[in-house]
């Protein structure tokens, strides 16, 4: 995280509520920014800025419910709190079925959208932990050559280092080799570890292979 303070992003086409939202949540020490309509929010709007958006529904333009869409379609994933004089059970379970993180009616009280001010923010950044978790992940997985990139992906799916040799048409010693870089460069100690940081990033393990036995012995992992 890079210590940036939360930005909480008024979008509203109601310049008095843009206003006095805004202000009231300055006086609670929230920075704050606003936008008269989703399409300037669209055109200024900078994802790496932590933070969440109070967003009303019922807007010249594209409506609450569209700007939302065009995020979750953007892949930006920042809370929303609805905020809305037009709400109804429908349009409420739209957006939440959609991620909002509440939806609120005006007038609101203070607390209760302090409340949701914070749960939104407390989400905004665990999900920014998570993706920067991908981010130094992904570029561990770029350091692996394509042989190394080969290992890692039989290791995961729980194949031995003679079954990965045989699966490469090479011998046990270099698939060691090739092992023990693959341990080093993804800053993993432990199969179990590089599992996690392959399901992390998306990458998920082929069911293992039988391990293969002669006179009833399993072969053992060298």
């Amino acid at each position: 995280m890079n210590g940036q303070r939360p930005t909480v992003f008024i979008v509203d086409d109601d310049p008095d509520v843009r206003t006095s939202t805004a202000r009231l949540l300055r006086s609670a020490n929230y920075e704050a920014v606003t936008f008269e309509s989703a399409a300037e929010f669209l055109a200024n709007h900078a994802t790496e800025v932590p933070g969440c958006i109070i967003l009303d529904v019922a807007m010249a333009g594209l409506s609450g419910l569209q700007l939302q869409a065009r995020l979750v379609e953007g892949g930006c994933v920042r809370p929303i709190i609805f905020l809305t004089g037009v709400g109804n059970v429908p349009t409420s379970v739209k957006a939440m079925k959609a991620g909002a993180v509440n939806f609120l009616t005006k007038p609101v009280e203070e607390d209760e959208l302090f409340a949701a001010i914070e749960e939104a923010i407390r989400l905004d950044q665990a999900g920014r932990r998570v993706h920067s978790r991908k981010q130094i992940i992904a570029r561990r997985l770029e350091k692996l050559t394509p042989r190394e990139r080969e290992v890692f992906e039989l290791v995961i799916a729980g194949r031995l280092n003679k079954q990965i040799a045989a699966a490469l048409g090479t011998v046990e010693k270099t698939i060691k080799v090739h092992r023990a870089r693959v341990m080093h460069k993804t800053g993993a100690r432990t199969v179990a570890e590089l599992v996690q940081l392959a399901a992390c990033v998306g990458i998920v393990a082929m069911p293992p292979l039988r391990r293969p036995t002669y006179e009833g012995a399993a072969f053992r992992d060298g």
